[in-house]
């Protein structure tokens, strides 16, 4: 029993200093707690106060500052912050590149863009033009810059169209040369196109072809050259027709391509709507063709019309025949002499016309008349329009930009017109062309 009590005494010992380290950890534990809570009360007090400098933009010093410094730092990783974006530089603005300025046509003054600049001095070709009855209505007219119309046989009139800036879908009906007609294309250089011709006139071709003029005879540029043919819808010769197209083709065959760069004429813009007549008229009276012009003020043009046909209308595009210009020349006319070489002049009625030197014209353009002077010096140079008198005389007359037709009349014939008068227009019509 004794060693019971002895092992029981040892276990008791042994079991006793337990407890005793029980219970002095639960001393110390005791002790530790309230500094525990006064520990975690400063780490709360803390966070409120850097809470609050937070909300208030203070910045916090000490030991809270740290704390704050882990706040913001954490708060940076968690949500990320555009990078400062730097301020546009402005680019300069570009220059503006100034538009290229229209060209001036030189044979009729009309304005061109620069993208059409070549058209303004293009190689001019000129085409005879039937005007008998058989050969109305006329294709071409209309888009030629410049149309000369003088008698021929027996006064039967006849035109020589001259194309610059145009190239119309049909031209015709092509007809005979006369020799005063290829004086009038040498002050283009032109193109001459025509299917046969006076003796006189085929002999002139000859020596003048390649300097003053090109001949282009359909008797040589037809058929199967296929420049000019002849149409079944019309009997000769009033059925040979060509195009504007074929014509530039031949043009550049023939070498007929230098630029045509000086104008002969002087040209000015249409007068305002404000300065215009009324209305006013001009009557030329071939003998086998009358003609009359019919002012317009709102286009400013002169509304055309021939024997047979109130408004001459193009066939080929189906425009009214209406030019800017209506220029008057009065000329010496007779009859052709027979030659040794051509002994059917006089039997065929031939004529002929004192084309150099000098005589009185009358221009009609923006409604008015301006007498003038027309002058000649050679086959090669230009007809040129002057004043008749006034403070002007003796200076260039302006035509109007556009199309002009020229009426080659005998000295004697009674070519009649009327002019309107200028009257008030509306304020709001003023530009109305």
């Amino acid at each position: 029993m004794r060693w019971y009590h002895a092992g029981a005494q040892q276990r008791n010992q042994a079991h006793g200093g337990h407890m005793i380290d029980r219970l002095g950890g639960r001393d110390r534990l005791g002790r530790m707690v309230p500094l525990l809570a006064v520990a975690l009360v400063v780490v709360l007090v803390a966070a409120g106060l850097v809470w609050v400098a937070g909300s208030q933009g203070g910045t916090a010093t000490g030991p809270t500052a740290l704390v704050g410094t882990a706040t913001a730092s954490a708060t940076a990783s968690a949500t990320p912050t555009d990078s400062p974006t730097p301020s546009p530089t402005a680019s300069p603005a570009p220059t503006p590149t100034p538009s290229p300025p229209p060209v001036a046509a030189t044979t009729s003054g009309i304005w061109l863009p620069a993208s059409q600049a070549a058209l303004a001095t293009r190689h001019p070709v000129a085409v005879m033009i039937d005007d008998q009855a058989a050969a109305r209505p006329q294709s071409g007219l209309a888009s030629a810059d410049i149309v000369y119309q003088a008698p021929a046989e027996g006064g039967i009139p006849r035109y020589m169209a001259i194309f610059q800036t145009q190239d119309p879908p049909a031209i015709g009906p092509v007809r005979s040369s006369r020799l005063y007609f290829i004086a009038w294309a040498a002050e283009y250089r032109a193109l001459y196109v025509h299917v046969g011709g006076a003796p006189n006139a085929l002999a002139y071709l000859r020596q003048v072809t390649g300097r003053l003029v090109y001949d282009a005879d359909e008797f040589r540029w037809g058929g199967k050259a296929g420049y000019l043919w002849r149409i079944t819808t019309r009997f000769a010769p009033h059925n040979v027709y060509t195009s504007g197209a074929k014509l530039q083709a031949l043009a550049k065959r023939v070498g007929a391509t230098a630029p045509m760069t000086q104008a002969a004429w002087t040209f000015e813009d249409d007068a305002a709507y404000a300065a215009r007549p009324t209305g006013g008229t001009i009557v030329v009276p071939y003998p086998y063709n009358r003609i009359s012009y019919t002012y317009d003020p709102f286009t400013n043009r002169y509304r055309r019309a021939v024997t047979g046909q109130k408004v001459q209308t193009d066939a080929g595009t189906k425009q009214a025949i209406a030019p800017a210009n209506v220029v008057i020349l009065r000329m010496r006319i007779g009859a052709l002499a027979n030659t040794p070489s051509a002994g059917t002049n006089q039997k065929k009625h031939r004529l002929e016309v004192q084309y150099t030197g000098s005589g009185d014209a009358l221009v009609f353009n923006n409604g008015q008349l301006i007498r003038a002077r027309w002058s000649k010096a050679s086959d090669a140079a230009p007809t040129l329009l002057t004043y008749a008198s006034g403070p002007l005389k003796g200076q260039p007359v302006p035509l109007v930009r556009g199309q002009t037709f020229v009426q080659v009349v005998q000295t004697s014939l009674a070519v009649t017109w009327t002019i309107g008068k200028v009257v008030p227009r509306p304020p709001g019509v003023a530009n109305a062309e």
